[in-house]
């Protein structure tokens, strides 16, 4: 494998790897207050009931 070939794996091995970390620091877990929680298991079941109607 000539010098290019190995610069040019490394680089693109090292932005992959770059990349993912930039990821998973940017990425944070969500807050939800309890409220917040039921409304979204409201609508969930609303739009389960809506799919069941319409089959």
């Amino acid at each position: 494998m000539s010098i290019t070939a190995i610069i040019i794996t490394a680089l693109a091995i090292g932005i992959i790897v770059g990349g993912i970390l930039v990821i998973k620091k940017s990425a944070h877990k969500f807050n939800l207050t309890a409220e917040q929680l039921a409304d979204i298991k409201k609508r969930n079941k609303e739009l389960e009931k809506e799919e069941k109607d319409q089959e």
